[in-house]
């Protein structure tokens, strides 16, 4: 046999992650039920530094200090709508703005933790203006924030005209917490299902397609989306409209709603100062639906994607199952 015939050895393919994380579910969820572990992951999403207590601290702020009288907002008013307007795009650009020039801009932890070895946000007539980050800003703002603003007003109006039931901090504490902890239960079955409905191919095609631009995401891809998919996406605050709950607890659910996908799209794991973690990033359970797109419908704070056979652990072997299944028209 000649040097000829021998073929060379085939070169391991290269791995597509810079860094692959582990995809976990909620303690809740994880092996057999033990009150105290469910406990302890309950209070260290409120109590210790992270997206959650964030958004609770933006909450009380805001309805302490920066909300008018309630009796100024039974009629719609540009002069408390437009403030009520400019916060939330303040607050928009402080944490997907603040996010994007930490990770990507100042390249502030290089590529530690990063999913994606690419490093640059991407260019091309796909996207608007023909610039990813440009497009990811104008269709968070003009889009996102508007319809963010627009459920906020509706609520409050409602509130003052006393046609959405409230309740009392002092009176009903206990409510106020069981809120806390039903909310991200809540938010996560609602995110599931709208997302697989998202993915309906023609809803896929006229709407959910503008946020699968990004297969590379940042903080801005976020909240990057259609008009349609805004206002089904932000829904989940309709539940507030008919079950009583404190506009803090509103707040939360707005702020959480449009705020943290920048975070869970950020592309980094953890947010790192030097080497200590400062905050949690992104999951790769997320980042794989936007390699993949058919897997990983909702996030691990419920096993949704699991229990329906959708779920994506970061494996080949799981990537080659899903490649397997029913594809969508890709960007």
């Amino acid at each position: 046999m000649s040097d000829s015939d021998v073929k060379p050895a085939a070169r391991p393919r290269p791995d597509i992650w810079n860094y692959r994380g582990p995809v976990q579910f909620s303690a809740l969820f994880s092996g057999p039920f033990r009150p105290g572990q469910a406990l302890a992951a309950i209070g260290k999403r409120w109590v210790t530094l992270s997206r959650n207590t964030l958004f609770l601290l933006f909450a009380v702020i805001v309805y302490t200090r920066f909300l008018p009288d309630i009796g100024r907002m039974t009629t719609l008013s540009a002069d408390w709508i437009l403030p009520m307007f400019l916060r939330n795009v303040f607050f928009m650009v402080l944490v997907a703005g603040g996010l994007h020039l930490y990770l990507f801009t100042f390249r502030a932890q290089g590529s530690r933790l990063k999913f994606d070895p690419q490093e640059q946000m991407e260019t091309g007539k796909r996207y608007s203006f023909g610039n990813q980050l440009h497009d990811n800003i104008f269709w968070s703002i003009a889009s996102g924030v508007t319809l963010w603003t627009a459920y906020e007003v509706l609520y409050f109006w409602g509130v003052a005209n006393g046609v959405i039931p409230t309740f009392g901090f002092t009176e009903h504490p206990f409510l106020f917490a069981l809120w806390l902890v039903a909310m991200p239960l809540l938010l996560s079955s609602h995110f599931y299902w709208i997302h697989r409905l998202l993915h309906w191919p023609p809803l896929y095609r006229s709407v959910h397609r503008l946020h699968h631009r990004n297969t590379h995401i940042g903080p801005w891809s976020g909240m990057s989306m259609h008009p349609v998919e805004h206002l089904l996406y932000l829904s989940s605050v309709l539940v507030h409209f008919v079950i009583a709950s404190h506009p803090v607890i509103v707040l939360v659910h707005l702020y959480t709603r449009s705020l943290a996908p920048a975070f869970s799209h950020a592309g980094f794991e953890k947010v790192l100062v030097k080497e200590r973690k400062l905050i949690e990033g992104a999951d790769f359970h997320h980042q794989l639906h936007h390699r993949f797109f058919e897997c990983n419908y909702g996030n691990v704070d419920m096993p949704w994607d699991r229990w329906f056979g959708s779920y994506h652990d970061g494996s080949d072997e799981a990537t080659k199952r899903i490649r397997k299944g029913r594809k969508v028209v890709r960007p």
